[in-house]
């Protein structure tokens, strides 16, 4: 017989199986007693076990089905208590997770709230600055409207003022016009009568004095008697000064005497007549010294142009006319010419 097939000896027939049970049992218990009350905290008490059994096993190689179911427990304990590691690893995990996914929420929605919160206090300024925007326009526009009723206001009251003087100035300015018309009319009215009234005076004593020099004349000229004893120098004289008289009547009508004329003055003109009373020349004989005063004087002779009354003197004494008339010389001065 083998010695591995020889009975064991009578003291140690049940020590040996018997204390290797009871340590496995302890073991086995330990490990259980660990598990349960530390399951989310394991310890790393497998060496321990592992030394143990290896303790054991070199102490006894041999093993009995009670060995056996002994090590399936405490693998299946092993494993339970690896799958509980696993599991609590896990569940670690997902809390981890959950947290910090309840973190990352967490920070969102305060991220979220402070945005809002943000969005919230730029929409409150925007809205106040809005606000401010549109009573500044409201009270710019009020001003504006304000500034331009006033300007109107006050345009309308210069027109107003303007058109009041120009109004004014217009009824004086038509007044003053119907008064100087009214005066000039009046002026015209009185000069009018006065001119009249002279020239109805001058008429009268040209007619006077017509009708005394026909008079003189024709009765000169119808005393025969008279003509014949009358030296003819002296009917000469007589006739020559009437006619005299009567041309420088006709020259002061015409006379525009200048501003240069003065008294003392004295200019001696030529004048050449025809029988019908035409004159036909007018010249200087001899100077007054200013020839405006001259010019005048000899302009005066040409605006007469024809004495009516030569004729009847050519007719009725045609060698008195030719002798005296036919050219004849006449001192003007301007203190003479006052007809």
């Amino acid at each position: 017989m083998n010695r591995r097939d020889a009975p064991p000896p009578p003291g140690n027939s049940l020590g040996g199986p018997l204390l290797k049970s009871i340590g496995l049992h302890l073991v086995v218990i330990l490990m259980l007693f660990v598990s349960f009350t530390s399951a989310p905290e394991f310890e790393p008490a497998r060496p321990i076990v592992q030394a143990t059994l290896v303790q054991l096993n070199a102490q006894s190689p041999a093993t009995t089905p009670t060995d056996q179911r002994i090590a399936g427990e405490a693998e299946r304990t092993a494993a339970k208590r690896h799958e509980a590691e696993e599991l609590a690893k896990q569940r670690q995990q997902q809390e981890a997770e959950r947290k910090a996914a309840e973190q990352k929420v967490a920070e969102q929605a305060a991220q979220q709230r402070e945005q809002a919160a943000a969005a919230e206090v730029r929409k409150k300024a925007e809205e106040q600055k809005k606000a401010e925007e549109q009573k500044k326009a409201e009270e710019q526009r009020k001003a504006n409207a304000e500034a331009a009723r006033l300007k109107a206001a006050e345009e309308a009251k210069r027109k107003a003022e303007e058109d009041a003087k120009r109004k004014a100035a217009e009824e004086s300015k038509r007044k003053a016009e119907e008064e100087a018309k009214r005066k000039a009319a009046e002026e015209a009215r009185r000069k009018a009568a006065e001119d009249a009234k002279r020239k109805a005076a001058e008429d009268a004593q040209r007619k006077a004095q017509e009708d005394a020099r026909a008079r003189a004349l024709a009765e000169l000229l119808a005393d025969e008697t008279q003509y014949q004893r009358a030296p003819a120098e002296q009917f000469g004289e007589q006739v020559a000064a009437s006619y005299d008289d009567l041309i420088r009547r006709y020259v002061s009508e015409q006379w525009r005497r200048p501003p240069t004329a003065r008294n003392g003055m004295v200019v001696r003109v030529r004048i050449s007549m025809l029988p019908t009373g035409q004159i036909t020349d007018v010249v200087v004989v001899r100077s007054s010294g200013d020839a405006g005063f001259d010019q005048s004087a000899v302009q005066a002779v040409r605006n007469v142009g024809r004495i009516p009354e030569f004729q009847q003197l050519s007719r009725d004494d045609p060698a008195a006319f030719n002798r005296l008339y036919r050219q004849r010389e006449l001192v003007f001065k301007p203190e003479d010419l006052d007809f």
